[in-house]
């Protein structure tokens, strides 16, 4: 699994974060996703995909 993230579509509602904590986070200046982990163990897959699902402005892609 690769996550790929697009910052320009990003809106900064922070549902990648309350969904998978380990792989992203916010800039804290503009709230802004910013990418911990781009390629995450297995274990967090499912969480992963959730949060690229719940994400608003559908900025998170992800490659298997």
């Amino acid at each position: 699994m690769k996550i790929v993230i697009d910052e320009e579509k990003c809106v900064a509602a922070g549902q990648c974060v309350a969904a998978a904590g380990e792989v992203f986070d916010q800039r804290d200046e503009d709230g802004i996703v910013v990418l911990l982990n781009p390629s995450p163990s297995a274990e967090l897959a499912e969480d992963v995909r959730h949060a690229a699902a719940v994400c608003p402005a559908l900025a998170i892609a992800i490659e298997e």
